[in-house]
């Protein structure tokens, strides 16, 4: 029970320092990641469970193909998100016919970090944005959303998604604006009737 707890307390860079000298140290990666990515594979395709869980064992077996490639200097986080994201362009890509209506749970804290930011938390009550903010996000565009996801859902600051969709943080900056307009727009044409 030591051994886990001390591995529990290890940085992601330890880590991978330690999965590098023993390969079964990657389990414990993966337990800290699991998660966390398919929730964000969820959020910004519009995928099964069960496809975003192939897609997610596909993200593993790259981080781990890779792991040596990893520049330490990096954050390591960063690093797996965007070898995530990398996944679900590629799948996109191969499934242009996607599924519909996929519902996925939205946390508080990303539920009201989303909605403030976007000015509709005065004009909608959680219950109708938990319902239909996906349904929403999934009409835009998907470079919208992914940014959209990794702000406020994921939580992720400029550097960080700079970082994992490989672009400059003024293009980012830039990214997120068009993707709350497009949002807002596309919030508007769902001509919705408050109470």
């Amino acid at each position: 029970m030591n051994i886990e707890k001390d591995i529990n307390l290890k940085s992601d860079n330890e880590l991978v320092v330690l999965t590098l000298q023993n390969q079964e140290y990657f389990s414990h990666l993966i337990k800290r990641y699991e998660g966390k990515l398919l929730a964000y594979i969820l959020r910004i395709s519009n995928v099964s469970y069960q496809e975003a869980e192939d897609i997610l064992q596909d993200v593993f077996i790259k981080v781990y193909q890779n792991l040596n490639a990893f520049d330490q200097e990096l954050k390591f986080s960063s690093w797996i998100y965007r070898i995530t994201h990398n996944e679900v362009i590629s799948n996109y890509r191969k499934n242009r016919i996607r599924e519909k209506d996929i519902s996925v749970d939205i946390n508080e804290a990303g539920l009201d970090n989303f909605a403030s930011d976007l000015d509709l938390i005065s004009e909608l009550d959680e219950k109708f944005l938990r319902d239909n903010v996906f349904k929403i996000l999934d009409k835009i565009d998907i470079k919208y959303r992914e940014v959209l996801v990794l702000k406020f859902l994921e939580e992720k600051n400029y550097r960080e998604i700079s970082d994992i969709i490989k672009k400059p943080m003024g293009t980012v900056a830039t990214l997120i604006n068009r993707a709350k307009k497009a949002f807002l727009a596309e919030f508007a044409k769902q001509n919705i009737n408050f109470k």
